[in-house]
């Protein structure tokens, strides 16, 4: 496969930039844009992006069983809606024909967590904070298809989980959100950087090897279906390319 970035929609600074990656294939294009949860900036790239390519599939960084909770926040007239950020705009900007949850927890998930657990033999302490986070997780999974279930049978949506707030908002110039976006990602990657060095470091890196190459594993399979937009955090942006550059370019 071939990435390349950016699709540029009206030179708009909010969608224009290293967020936004394609990657060819025989079957189509893979489009992956990365976010910043709950920032205006990412809301607007995703519905942009979203639109302007029309794909056949929407996948998403949530959990598949959480996908009928997002579905039901971007039923409603307001945009972008109350609930559910950046996924629940794309949902809602998107005509697609299916819309996929492709992060944890999965069984291709599990599979190379466990794969990765046994190839490194972590200490048994990384090994009890990766099984914690993983029940975590599977826990709220669980809870936002409750939550979905509730919202099915009545009026009520239930907010699973409170937005992160940021400094800018909507009525902010789109230069302005643009930059917070940068000022984020910045700070974010700064964090991550001094995190390698906590104690649950390792316990979160296998996890996340786990989390990236299963999604890209998945988004491989939805490509086939013909072209794709895949709605990412920023920081797992460039290894997802690079998995599937890698996957494109073996024999």
């Amino acid at each position: 496969m071939d990435s390349s970035p950016a699709i540029d929609v009206d030179s708009d600074p909010r969608v224009t930039g290293e967020y936004v990656r394609h990657v060819s294939g025989d079957t189509g294009t893979l489009t992956l844009v990365g976010v910043v949860h709950d920032h205006p900036s990412s809301t607007y790239r995703v519905r942009q992006v979203v639109e302007e390519l029309d794909p056949e599939v929407l996948a998403l960084e949530l959990p598949p069983i959480s996908i009928p909770l997002f579905e039901q926040y971007a039923a409603t007239d307001r945009c972008p809606p109350v609930f559910g950020g950046e996924m629940s705009a794309a949902i809602q900007a998107a005509d697609s024909r299916s819309t996929v949850g492709i992060d944890r927890p999965t069984r291709g998930f599990f599979r190379r967590l466990g794969g990765n657990l046994l190839q490194e033999r972590p200490s048994l302490t990384t090994v009890r904070n990766v099984v914690s986070n993983a029940v975590k997780t599977t826990k709220h999974a669980v809870i936002c298809r409750i939550a979905a279930a509730v919202g099915a049978r009545t009026s009520i949506r239930l907010e699973v989980d409170s937005p992160v707030s940021h400094d800018v908002d909507w009525t902010d110039a789109p230069e302005d959100q643009a930059r917070d976006e940068r000022e984020q990602v910045r700070r974010s990657r700064s964090f991550m950087n001094a995190f390698r060095t906590a104690s649950r470091s390792r316990a979160s890196r296998l996890e996340d090897a786990a989390r990236e190459e299963s999604m890209a594993t998945r988004l491989l399979e939805l490509s086939e279906e013909g072209n794709t937009v895949a709605v990412v955090g920023i920081d797992h942006l460039e290894s997802l390319v690079e998995q599937l550059d890698s996957a494109g370019e073996a024999p």
